[in-house]
């Protein structure tokens, strides 16, 4: 197997030495003031926090990622995040070793991600103190840094209304007249939003809603409270952070204000940050965008994120299940590399949001597009659009959960082979090279929330809904049902995948052409020892494969079952799938 790179010896300049730099980029003329005030900020959170000595994270095969909102799991009249760590404790071990918890903050709107209080928790919902019973129950965590925008009613907004002088700098304000038709726009309403301010009516930069108002990162103040939030969030234990919708919080008249070179300067600089303080956080990137865009945020392989979504893969893996048809998948998995030692992947199928198809954009062509817009809404399912410059839209997102989006809506069809078609896409996303992340409706099959659609007007909603903590209980109590059939096949996949070091995120992948009803691929060396051959059968009917064998005589066995599949020798060998079977072949080399 492939030895593992020591990420403390990674070649990374000083951090300090690369925040001047960064600093100097985005603040000319004012770089050294700025850098003493950072470095001052930098001085005080380390006084809070444990010496650095711990070095780098490393990811392992044991590492994933459950998603979930805060008040996921309701059992009155307890509060939501109580309830929320005895549900992970129940149903989360020993599959996941991370918690991603949605904003948990006071908020406005969005289901959260209209902050009203940086430094809070939401008090409908619980106190910091049952953050922290998250850590104490084995998980590692992730919180979302909401960084592009706050909420109307933010203090630093109603401050600005106010026309305090201090807080006139934190948002942008523009002549309503002004030209901004080269602005990318992920929604499609206006981009200026007019308040009533004390100075009189002022148009205020609003990119995802007139409740969500942008911050201005050309001011110093803005960077420094933000910097406030990265550590406080690392003091209350936060272990990685998500940078939300950060392609856009750099903005410049006369561009598409999309991952501008501000914006991956203001990553860096966050990372040099916690390299300083906390090297041990780790830093995601949420950019919903085609893949040649989104891992630019992956810098030079050490300076940026050490994580960004592989937002391609949602709508890759339905279309491939959709169809039956894995050749769209296998080439775009074949060019997918992480830059380097020091990166990976967060894979994922659905999330909080809808399944995004920006990313497959020179993937899919429009006709495949067109079809997986058409069986979201034959599953009573929406479709979001997104603002173009020339005022026409077009479509952003599917919004539907995944059971629904893979499944019939007609009763004929076994629910065994419904199972077995949801749990192969999970497969293919827990065999790939990367950290994987299940969201909550996932892990329990659910289907789609309509009536939350219809109540709020909000598409995003039928992925939504929450559960009460007892009626889930009884469900996963039958033995039969989809939930328990979905839960106890997600979490035997994800305990394979635990134990089997050849799904590390810094093994190899190599993606093998076997023909279109198969999506397969080698982890770790091929036919080295204790490498896997990850195969998945993806048009729902019997296959025989040959597949090449590169290496002397093996035993291979089934990581699932322990059971001893084949003997592989060259040139080729065969092996037989059942429909949407998942075998995961280790090596064990013979004589």
């Amino acid at each position: 197997m492939t030895p593992f790179v020591p990420l403390d010896a990674l070649p990374l300049a000083p951090a300090h030495q690369r925040l001047q730099e960064h600093l100097r980029a985005l603040y000319p003329g004012r770089a050294d003031e700025v850098y003493a005030r950072v470095r001052d900020r930098l001085a005080r959170w380390a006084a809070r926090l444990p010496a650095p000595a711990a070095g780098r994270r490393m990811l392992t095969e044991r590492d994933s990622l459950l998603i979930t909102y805060g008040d996921q799991f309701r059992n009155p009249p307890r509060p939501p995040l109580a309830v929320l760590a005895e549900a992970l404790a129940r149903w989360a071990r020993p599959g996941f070793t991370w918690v991603h918890v949605l904003p948990f903050f006071p908020y406005s709107s969005d289901d959260g991600f209209a902050v009203m209080d940086y430094h809070q928790v939401n008090p409908e919902w619980g106190t910091w103190s049952h953050i922290h019973r998250l850590r104490e129950e084995g998980f590692d965590l992730m919180f979302d840094l909401v960084l592009n925008h706050v909420s109307s009613r933010h203090p630093w907004f109603q401050a600005f209304l106010r026309g305090e002088p201090e807080y006139q700098s934190f948002f942008i304000t523009l002549p309503p007249e002004t030209d901004l038709s080269a602005v990318v726009r992920p929604r499609p309403w206006p981009l200026l939003t007019r308040f009533e301010t004390a100075d009189g009516p002022k148009w205020v930069w609003t990119t995802f809603s007139q409740d969500q108002i942008d911050l201005n990162y050309r001011e110093p103040a803005v960077l420094l409270a933000i910097l406030d939030v990265l550590f406080d969030y690392v003091v209350h234990g936060a272990s990685m952070i998500r940078l939300d919708a950060v392609a856009f919080v750099w903005k410049e008249v006369g561009t598409s204000c999309i991952h501008l070179e501000g914006a991956h300067r203001l990553v860096k600089v966050l990372r040099a940050a916690l390299d300083a303080v906390a090297p041990q956080v780790l830093l995601l990137t949420e950019t919903n965008v085609p893949h040649v865009e989104n891992v630019r945020y992956f810098g030079d392989g050490y300076d940026e994120a050490q994580l960004v979504y592989q937002f391609p893969l949602p709508p890759l893996v339905l279309h491939t299940l959709l169809t039956g048809d894995s050749r769209a998948l296998t080439a775009w998995a074949q060019g997918v590399q992480p830059p380097s030692p020091a990166t990976t992947f967060f894979n994922f199928l659905a999330s909080h949001d809808g399944i995004g198809l920006r990313p497959v954009e020179g993937l899919l062509d429009a006709d495949d597009v067109e079809r997986l817009v058409a069986r979201t809404m034959a599953r009573r399912g929406r479709v979001s659009y997104r603002a173009l410059p020339d005022g026409s839209r077009a479509v952003y997102e599917l919004n539907i959960t995944y059971w629904d989006a893979l499944n019939p809506a007609h009763p004929d069809e076994p629910l065994a082979r419904q199972v077995a078609r949801f749990l192969v896409a999970h497969a293919i996303l827990f065999a790939l090279q990367g950290m994987p992340a299940v969201y909550v409706h996932s892990l329990f099959g659910s289907q789609g929330d309509w009536a939350a659609v219809e109540r709020t007007g909000q598409p995003r909603a039928i992925n939504r809904a929450r559960f009460a903590l007892r009626a889930l209980a009884r469900e996963l109590a039958q033995p039969g049902g989809r939930r328990r059939r979905v839960y106890d096949g997600m979490m035997a996949l994800l305990r394979a995948r635990a134990r089997t070091d050849a799904f590390h995120p810094q093994q190899p992948q190599y993606v093998l052409d076997l023909g279109p009803t198969v999506f397969a691929l080698w982890r770790g060396a091929p036919a080295a020892a204790g490498s896997v051959l990850a195969l998945h059968e993806i048009a729902g009917r019997e296959a025989r494969l040959r597949v090449p064998w590169p290496g002397p005589p093996a035993r291979l066995t089934d990581v699932l079952t322990g059971r001893d599949i084949a003997h592989a020798e060259a040139p080729h060998f065969t092996v037989a799938l059942r429909p949407y079977q998942v075998l995961w072949l280790q090596v064990h080399p013979e004589g």
